[in-house]
């Protein structure tokens, strides 16, 4: 298939970018629009989905413009998880979709915490709840608002919402359906006791299976609507997290990736779905590739702390024109340069660890740079344990990927590999998820023999980072120093 083309789909928390590839890799367009969040009560986040499907449709008829276009033999979704679309039996919005971010559940989420009903829910569904995931969005509707509840005939993440408006099936993946915390992780069925639970109609659920399987085409009305043509086969994508682990080709145990936006999530691999062969803090989701599951594990908001940082140590003389935030990293890498690995003794807990943040041995003698540093580092020891109760379970750890902010520093992923002591792989590249769909969408339209095939010919080449071992006993010690300052601060 010389001139096929594919249309790998990011509908992420804040916008929806649509990105045509062709088979060896190559962006030949990209096309994004940004929609808003809205919070009209505190700790309430929540989105409009008819606005999250008009900046679909708006992306999709930009791109169905661009030169190659006509040549699309595949599309796939790769969509944020974790958040719930209450709808009618038709799949229409009856309520706002309540994101991830949404903390209106937490006294809920508190009480099974307390009850030990969490760590039930986990040993069905692999995710231990906490507050903006479906199950407990949904039964925080069913006790305050009954009135939706009872309308509500249909649960549907961002995922399957978009399929049924693109192909009229109401259809998703295994990977976007378990975050709403309502599948069985071992029959990859709708739970009966989680349905029951929250209310929930299992029968009007979506219709589940794996990432790459085709799920529908393109009808004849959104054909119309955004000139792509009727009957183009839509390919199951999956969570947007897992196409982006897609997207790296990782697919077997000892790879694992570590996001770094506004929050760290350590992502590894797994061959099956054991909760017992985990650390108990990481929770076990479906991976989009089939036959692999992703064990992750939330690690801390340290993109926020580096952006109160930079607001801190790089302010503009002149409030009214604050310093551009890509000028503020460039500061801090500057900054960097005159500083030695183990922060002249100066340690850093995050912002969002058990400690509430902490700067320990702080003197007179200490730089803006030499706590700048710090903090990196703190966040690389909180990466470090990770890593280490990894293996304490007895799965691999052989290389980290890095996907996000941190990947763009020429220093912070050569501090990753220095303290972790693990080969850091990460590539110059900013659109995994929508790679990963796009990786999907083509072994599922058939152009390529295997999804391990498409991933070796869509990937972007790859940087490879060792660790500097002349710097082990200096890590070491400030490691167990790092562990011993949690502790007692904890």
């Amino acid at each position: 298939m010389p001139d096929s083309i594919l249309l790998g789909v990011d509908i992420g928390t804040n916008a929806v970018k649509a990105i045509l590839y062709d088979l060896a890799g190559r962006e030949l367009a990209a096309v994004s629009r940004a929609y808003p969040l809205q919070t009209p009560r505190p700790g309430w986040v929540e989105q409009d989905a008819e606005v999250v499907w008009r900046a679909l449709v708006a992306t999709l008829t930009e791109i169905s413009q661009r030169e190659g276009a006509n040549e699309v033999i595949g599309l796939a979704l790769a969509a944020q998880a974790g958040s719930i679309i209450p709808c009618d039996n038709a799949g229409d919005p009856v309520y706002p979709m309540i994101t991830w971010l949404d903390q209106r559940s937490a006294d809920i989420v508190t009480s099974w915490r307390e009850t030990g009903r969490s760590e039930r829910i986990r040993q069905i569904s692999g995710w231990r709840p906490f507050p903006g995931l479906p199950l407990p969005s949904i039964v925080w509707l069913q006790r305050h608002r009954p009135d939706i509840h009872a309308v509500a005939k249909r649960y549907l993440g961002v995922a399957d919402f978009c399929i049924h408006r693109l192909t009229g099936e109401f259809a998703t993946d295994f990977s976007a359906a378990a975050e709403m915390v309502l599948l069985d992780l071992r029959t990859g069925q709708w739970s009966p006791d989680l349905c029951q639970l929250a209310g929930v109609n299992l029968g009007a659920q979506s219709a589940l299976g794996w990432a790459g399987r085709q799920v529908g085409g393109i009808t004849p009305q959104i054909a119309r609507m955004t000139g792509l043509p009727a009957g183009l086969p839509v390919i199951a994508g999956g969570h947007d997290q897992c196409c982006a682990c897609v997207g790296m080709g990782m697919l077997d145990p000892g790879r694992v990736m570590l996001s770094t936006g506004t929050a760290w999530v350590l992502t590894a691999v797994a061959n099956e779905p054991n909760l017992a062969a985990i650390p108990p803090d990481m929770d076990l989701n479906f991976h989009a590739a089939p036959g692999r599951w992703t064990p992750s594990r939330y690690l801390g908001g340290f993109g926020a702390t580096i952006t109160w940082w930079l607001d801190q140590a790089w302010q503009s003389p002149d409030p009214d024109l604050p310093l551009p935030r890509s000028r503020q990293f460039a500061l801090l890498d500057a900054s960097l340069l005159a500083t030695e690995p183990g922060s002249r003794g100066l340690l850093f807990l995050p912002l969002d660890s058990p400690a509430r943040g902490v700067f320990a041995g702080l003197t007179l003698a200490h730089t803006r740079a030499d706590m700048s540093r710090a903090i990196l580092e703190g966040t690389a020891f909180a990466v470090r344990r990770a890593l280490l109760d990894l293996r304490g379970a007895g799965m691999p750890v052989d290389e980290l990927w890095i996907a996000g902010g941190a990947a763009k520093s020429p220093i912070w992923p050569q501090i990753l590999a220095d303290v972790t002591r693990v080969p850091i792989v990460l590539a110059d590249y900013p659109s995994w998820a929508a790679l990963g769909a796009a990786a999907l969408a083509g072994w599922g339209a058939g152009a390529f023999d295997s999804l391990t095939d498409a991933i070796d010919h869509l990937r972007p080449p790859v940087q490879r980072l060792l660790p500097d071992l002349a710097l082990e006993s200096t890590y070491d010690v400030a490691f167990s120093r790092y562990e011993q300052l949690l502790e007692r601060n904890r």
